[in-house]
């Protein structure tokens, strides 16, 4: 095998090297990521959650709302047969 050949094993065998390098790299970006995003879903969820029973608390704290009594609906206003023409239909 010529210096040549060797050389560019060597070559290859670097640059194989490398992109496992880039790989694992990138694997652990991607994890580490992941581990962010699960723990600021944690956190807010954990907030969330307290909300919600405060708000729970505070809404069985105070009285209930008085219901409010029904109107009196208003007739409308008769208007004789005689009077109905097509002027009043504007």
């Amino acid at each position: 095998m010529s210096n040549k050949a060797k050389t560019d094993a060597e070559v290859r065998y670097a640059k194989a090297q490398k992109r496992a390098q880039d790989a694992t790299e990138a694997q652990n970006e991607a994890a580490a990521e992941a581990k962010r995003v699960d723990e600021k879903t944690e956190r807010l969820r954990a907030l969330r959650l307290a909300k919600e029973e405060a708000d729970r608390v505070a809404k069985a704290a105070e009285p209930p709302k008085k219901k409010a009594k029904p109107r009196a609906k208003k007739k409308a206003a008769a208007i004789p047969v005689e009077d109905l023409n097509a002027s009043n239909d504007d």
